[in-house]
């Protein structure tokens, strides 16, 4: 665990911070910039309840557990290992069996997965139809970007155990788009918690030639 704890505390790893404390990642012709980046850390926490701050906590507590970490690693390195063989992938999945929690989730914790987002991947705005999504930074960093498309809400994320549990995790509601940013230095590993059981997670992305302008797709069916 000492390794582990060693690795996660790569503070704002995979992101490229300027003297003026800005973060700046070049995609293309495309150059994204944050300003202020300590105040933009914060950003995800607030207006958030202290009923749904406590939940997070609750969560948080059952993952710093040795024996769930345990049992999460080689999940994954399962998923980091199809990432690899997968090469024009921008991310790769797999969710993680409820037992292995034992009984210590909140009762509407339905599903739990592991998420490896490759390095300097842009994945495109989503959102979640039938679910709210909690989501821990496990390894790297990156930017959760919250809001509506070309009006983006950034909420930087880094593996630091040590770091206040607002920078470690963000609260998603049911049908808010999102969006995840990844640095070109490293992969970024996370674990998300989701309100309906793993075959029933539908991911929603925008689609210009659907008549409503998004397309659905559940998670499991793109595997």
């Amino acid at each position: 665990m000492e390794l582990i704890n060693k690795r996660h505390r790569r503070v704002r790893a995979g992101l490229a911070f300027s003297r003026d404390g800005s973060d700046e990642r070049a995609r293309g012709s495309e150059r994204v910039s944050i300003k202020n980046w300590e105040m933009k850390l914060i950003v995800n926490i607030r207006g958030m309840t202290q009923q749904e701050h406590a939940r997070l906590e609750s969560i948080d507590a059952v993952l710093r557990s040795e024996t769930v970490r345990q049992q999460i690693l080689p999940i994954i390195e399962r998923v980091r290992a199809e990432l690899a063989r997968k090469k024009e992938a921008l991310m790769t999945w797999e969710p993680i069996p409820l037992t292995v929690f034992g009984r210590t989730l909140p009762a509407e914790i339905r599903s739990a997965w592991v998420f490896v987002l490759r390095a300097g991947a842009d994945t495109g705005p989503e959102r979640h139809p039938n679910s709210h999504q909690r989501m821990m930074t496990f390894e790297g960093s990156g930017d959760m970007q919250t809001g509506d498309p070309g009006q983006w809400q950034s909420n930087v994320l880094v593996s630091d155990a040590d770091a206040p549990l607002e920078q470690r995790w963000i609260s998603i509601p049911q049908n808010v788009w999102h969006r995840p940013m990844v640095g070109a230095d490293a992969d970024w590993t996370v674990v998300s918690f989701h309100t309906v059981p793993a075959g029933e997670l539908i991911e929603e992305k925008p689609d210009d030639n659907s008549q409503d302008g998004t397309k659905q797709m559940k998670y499991l069916d793109r595997k």
